[in-house]
């Protein structure tokens, strides 16, 4: 990320003239036609919202179905207006958005994105379709389902795009073609939720496109490239914020994007917001790093402006919705003014991916809050080339997802025919030396028009600057997949062919399928999400029956034909051990170590009948080394390994296995509940050797194994799942 000063559209803005502002010519606003004290005046063709719905939208909160029977209305009544559906949820509803836009117009704007994103388009052609095209925009709402108002207010700015007349409101049709999404979690919206129905926080689902929301989303984008995306929450803080966003920004989005974002964007809502007296924050909380979030995506998978806009929550409906219509208009009002400029340097940024993938160039670090100064520079390293090994068939599944993953945010991907001589390859945690890669070997080139996009994926260190985070902060996917690959940073000329389109990997089921029960122990966070996660997995990828047990049920003998036991609780609150109750110690005891004797209790019989039971307890690496301010887990928790191994000991000779898992820094709730939103610090981080969190997967993969028969000689262990971070020889 290389910041510079962008004088083009403050050159265009002094050039236009009012009323010279027409379709395709972009340029600044007339200083007539500002976009809200102009007077807007409605063709009378579209229905408002009370006629359709018998309610103005502010006065409450639309259901889906209202969303959908609005969107549809509109649909009917405007030519302007198309209505599509993205994907369905897993509760079958229907993720319904427009394109505001002649059908003309539409296909112009994909076909010039097209061009405008292929690096080998000259400057001449880029500024040519730049005059001539319209941007694609982008409007969505309700990631988080209890979030509501950005859907309300996108259902406000359909409205206005499809029968508004003036010319505010033209500037931004004759110039855009905006695509408004009014909810991207349907069912978490009818749950009041802020995760769907399987307990998935969609807004950290973007690389991974586990659900259907998200995978129907990023399809949607991939056909209508957005060179703004506008991503609507709320928040229980106070006030509204918009960007310029908190450091980290990550290193390799782009010069133009940051500038949009910051510049074109930020500036104008800080002026409107300013002129409206509505109070806002920015450079604060929200930042621009994680490749999970509906604004980093965006940014960097299309090198777009991506920005999270979040209001509190606490407000009430009216001023929630206007205010976030506020923003939304603002956005799209300065896009349409600045269209030329904007799709311009759009292209501009792909030539420059493209050359410095060509010649290896990493973008380096920088921040933009003041008084921030990078601590940790992104190292000068050249980087050509990525690889990802394919000669261990325990990983073709791995690689193949990983490829896929790439290739469907239009990664190019090759594959080596031939063997290669590399004299500087850097293994994933190895020195550089020489080796040969075999045929086979998938090839990731820098040198192409998403080279941002592969550095984001295939990084081994996120390179972050600044000691905050507001969430995840290393996302490595060849780590994430634990495969075998590394870098290069030499001129090379592979023989290659173009890697094939895999389909996703499908699982295989052993014949004879373990029984299954699920027990949601609480309604706590940890404890939705990851009973959610479970069934998600059994229903949609497994597709492996199982059975709901409530306590009644388990007292009453439903845990007949278990084959593994899987035990994990909560934990205790943070705190000294100086100034420790002892209520405070028999509740932890009654948290930690009762629900397990109880449930092994319970399963023993059936567990002994099945000839191959497994018990696998999710602990903490408190077990093994103490954690500070943790004091009631760093007691209770090795009293319950105590337990464990004991019982290891005794029911060995019934072939019934017992392990634990010691989970380190993993990325949960449960660790933003001790550290704050931020999760831990930096300082923290560097501790881990794989300097970077857990994920709730990894967990998930030890868990299978010991659950698995490769596991039978495996008993009585304690198995740390922490990057290495507990120094214990034992």
């Amino acid at each position: 990320m290389r910041f510079r000063l962008t004088l083009a559209s403050l050159a265009a803005a002094a050039l236009v003239l009012p009323g010279t502002l027409g379709a395709g010519s972009g340029g600044a606003l007339a200083a007539d036609c500002h976009p809200f004290t102009t007077q807007p005046t409605y063709a009378g063709e579209v229905p408002t919202a009370r006629e359709v719905l018998g309610f103005e939208l502010g006065n409450r909160d639309v259901t889906v179905a209202e969303s959908d029977r609005y969107l549809a209305a509109v649909d009917q009544a405007s030519d302007r207006v198309q209505a599509h559906t993205l994907a369905t949820s897993h509760q079958g509803r229907a993720l319904r958005y427009a394109l505001v836009g002649d059908p003309a117009d539409v296909a112009a704007a994909v076909a010039a994105a097209d061009l405008l994103r292929d690096p080998g388009t000259t400057p001449a052609e880029a500024d040519a379709l730049a005059t001539s095209a319209p941007a694609i925009l982008w409007v969505a709402g309700n990631v988080h389902g209890g979030e509501e108002s950005g859907t309300d207010a996108s259902l406000r700015v359909l409205y206005e795009l499809a029968d508004r007349t003036d010319c505010a409101a033209t500037t931004i049709t004759d110039n855009t073609v905006v695509a408004i999404l009014p909810t991207q979690n349907p069912d978490g919206r009818e749950l009041d939720t802020r995760r769907n129905a399987y307990g998935f926080d969609m807004n950290r689902d973007w690389f991974a496109r586990t659900q259907p929301e998200t995978d129907g989303k990023l399809e949607a984008l991939r056909q209508y490239p957005p060179v703004l995306f506008i991503d609507a929450h709320e928040m229980g803080r106070e006030d509204f914020f918009f960007p310029p966003n908190a450091d980290p920004i990550y290193h390799e989005i782009t010069d133009e994007s940051v500038d949009w974002i910051n510049n074109l964007y930020g500036a104008s809502m800080q002026d409107e917001f300013d002129r409206q007296g509505i109070p806002y924050f920015n450079y604060s909380v929200y930042d621009l790093f994680y490749m999970g979030y509906g604004d980093t995506v965006p940014t960097t998978g299309f090198l777009g402006a991506g920005m999270t806009f979040e209001k509190h929550s606490g407000d009430s409906t009216k001023k929630r919705v206007y205010e976030q219509y506020v923003a939304i208009w603002t956005s799209l009002s300065a896009a349409a003014a600045d269209k030329v400029d904007v799709l311009s340097e759009w292209a501009s940024s792909y030539r420059d991916a493209y050359a410095q993938g060509q010649s290896g160039f990493l973008e380096p670090n920088e921040v933009v809050q003041p008084d921030n100064e990078v601590q940790s520079p992104v190292p000068d390293l050249t980087v050509r080339h990525y690889f990802l090994r394919n000669d261990d068939p325990d990983k073709t599944d791995e690689v193949q997802a990983l490829v896929r993953r790439l290739q469907r945010m239009d990664v190019e991907v090759r594959q080596l025919t031939e063997p290669l001589a590399i004299p500087d390859y850097t293994p994933y945690g190895r020195s550089a030396g020489a080796t040969t890669l075999p045929a086979g070997t998938f090839w990731v080139p820098m040198a192409q028009a998403q080279k941002h996009w592969v550095q984001a994926m295939l990084n081994e260190d996120t390179y972050t600057p600044f000691p905050y985070f507001y969430d995840v902060t290393a996302w490595s996917q060849p780590l994430l997949f634990n495969v075998d690959g590394g870098r290069s940073g030499a001129v090379l000329d592979p023989a290659w062919q173009p890697a094939p389109a895999f389909d996703e990997p499908e699982v295989e089921l052993p014949a004879d399928r373990p029984s299954v029960g699920l027990w949601q122990m609480s309604t706590s966070t940890t404890a939705v999400e990851s009973s959610g996660w479970l069934r998600w997995l059994l229903e949609e990828k497994w597709g492996l029956a199982y059975q709901d047990l409530s306590t009644k049920d388990i007292k009453s003998g439903a845990l007949g034909g278990v084959d593994v036991l899987v035990l994990n609780g909560g934990g205790p609150p943070a705190g000294p051990a100086v100034g420790m109750t002892a209520e405070a110690v028999d509740e932890a005891v009654a948290l930690l170590l009762t629900p397990h004797v109880t449930l092994v209790a319970r399963a023993l019989p059936h567990l002994r009948e099945s000839g191959r039971g497994r018990i696998v307890a999710i602990e903490s690496s408190s077990v093994r080394e103490p954690l500070t301010n943790l004091a009631l887990s760093n007691a209770v928790r090795p009293g319950v390994v105590g337990w464990l191994k004991t019982l290891a000991r005794e029911l060995g000779p019934d072939g019934i296995t017992v392990n634990t898992i010691a989970p380190g820094r993993i990325d949960t709730d449960r660790l933003r509940a001790v550290h704050g939103a931020g999760g831990p610090p930096a300082t923290e981080l560097e501790q881990i050797p794989a300097r970077r969190l857990g994920t709730a997967a990894e967990i998930a993969a030890v868990v299978a194994f010991l659950a698995s028969d490769r596991a039978a000689y495996v008993t009585g262990a304690v198995l740390p799942v922490d990057g290495g971070l507990t120094r214990g020889l034992l």
